[in-house]
């Protein structure tokens, strides 16, 4: 068992089982001062509170491990909501077409995009895209993510998104971050293709052997998405496709009302979808209509700030009781690892302030995967998924743009130490 002892500051989250915060919620994150945490041999949290109450309830105990965290600051470990990262092929040059003004439809339609990259990860290795998924994940963790949502959807025919999701699956059982799956063959339409035609394919091919591979324990996906935008799947396409996900048992999360308004939010409610992503261009009644399900909004400031789209409501989200989550949207187009990043964006571009930032990136964000009961807090009996970082306060992970390398000490995951930071050792982070 693990012992995190006398951290100047210990970040809570919540502090009485909320499954996730809203507006009001946020406002008073739980903090405690001069405090320390105990992670049990099963990797869940055994006690939270004043140091000197820690040490006399745990004075015959013994330890693996002791951390002194005088000076330091502990925190729930990162949630990323939403993140594309088994892909082959690098879209760098995009950059620069985007720089020069071109759109992302345009590039998309001269065949770039998302086509691009299909097109080689389709000739990629499952091996080839093991390998480079695998040091993305390193990556993520060692910005302080220890769960992330991880997306098939650059194979579009089923050989492939089998693919993809037999490499998220084995990422899943070899490495320490937490990671939800999400089947995403519905991410463009398919050369040759039309909308209906995919939708039918995904309907009467992809989801039946995604049951049956999950019936015989190969792979277990958690979420089904659609990119429900003009030009790409209708609303009744992806009304299709995500009733037919959610009749074999997976939530929904989707992408919806990014470029053009498409009554997704609206759409997402009534199916009682989990959480829709981007919403840069939701309606007021989609906005309501959320609240109302509880269906989290996954913002994505990367987004909106690299394709220069004006930013998600986040504000008037939270003004009206909607659960705010956030995500990185790691893919060729948005080349972004980093949850502190993520969150510095979201306060600094969508007005949020820092409680809602760091709600949104850890229990909110737990919520939109499924996992608030387990994940996104320091709380008796959950996961014990933390970060300690170098800072006597705990807003220097999103006061501080980049450079994390001398910020977060340790991420730690289920109690047992992955990532340790020498150069927090000998470097201040102030």
């Amino acid at each position: 068992r693990l012992l995190l002892e006398n951290a100047q500051q210990l970040v809570l989250v919540c502090g009485r089982r909320e499954r996730y915060l809203r507006r009001d919620g946020a406002a008073g994150l739980a903090v405690l001062r001069g405090a320390s945490l105990v992670v049990g041999l099963d990797g869940c949290i055994k006690a939270v509170g004043q140091a000197d109450v820690i040490r006399n309830q745990f004075s015959e105990a013994t330890f693996e491990r002791i951390i002194d965290c005088s000076g330091k600051c502990v925190l729930p470990g990162l949630v990323d909501a939403h993140t594309h990262p088994v892909w082959a092929g690098d879209r760098v040059h995009e950059f620069a077409m985007k720089l020069a003004g071109a759109s992302y439809m345009e590039i998309h339609q001269a065949g770039g995009g998302i086509h691009f990259t299909v097109e080689h990860t389709r000739k990629a290795t499952e091996e080839e895209l093991f390998s480079t998924f695998k040091h993305r994940l390193e990556r993520m963790l060692r910005a302080g993510s220890t769960l992330v949502e991880c997306k098939s959807g650059y194979g579009l025919n089923l050989e492939t998104e089998l693919k993809m999701l037999r490499v998220i699956e084995r990422a899943k059982r070899s490495m320490d971050i937490g990671i939800s799956s999400t089947y995403c063959g519905a991410h463009s339409v398919p050369k040759g293709k039309t909308a209906t035609e995919a939708t039918d394919d995904i309907i009467n091919n992809h989801l039946p052997k995604l049951r049956e591979l999950k019936l015989s324990g190969e792979i277990h996906v958690n979420n089904i998405d659609v990119f429900c935008e003009k030009g790409v799947f209708d609303l009744e396409s992806t009304r299709r496709i995500l009733q037919a996900g959610k009749d074999i048992g997976l939530q929904i999360n989707f992408h919806g009302d990014e470029l053009h308004p498409m009554k997704s939010a609206e759409l997402g409610a009534e199916l009682g979808a989990l959480a829709i992503s981007h919403l840069e261009e939701v309606s007021d009644e989609g906005i309501t209509a959320m609240a109302k399900a509880k269906c989290a909004a996954v913002l994505l400031p990367t987004t909106a700030y690299m394709l220069r789209l004006k930013q998600p409501q986040a504000r008037k989200m939270l003004e009206e009781g909607v659960i705010v989550a956030l995500g990185s949207d790691f893919n060729p187009n948005a080349y972004c690892f980093s949850m502190p990043m993520v969150m510095h964006l979201a306060c600094v571009n969508m007005k949020m302030s820092m409680n809602e930032a760091l709600a949104a990136a850890t229990i909110n964000a737990a919520y939109a995967l499924g996992k608030s009961d387990t994940h996104g807090s320091l709380e008796v009996g959950k996961q014990g998924d933390l970060i300690i970082i170098n800072s006597s306060r705990w807003e220097h992970l999103i006061y501080q743009f980049g450079g994390h390398e001398a910020l977060i000490n340790y991420v730690i995951v289920k109690g047992k130490v992955i990532y340790q930071n020498e150069m927090c050792e000998t470097m201040s982070s102030y």
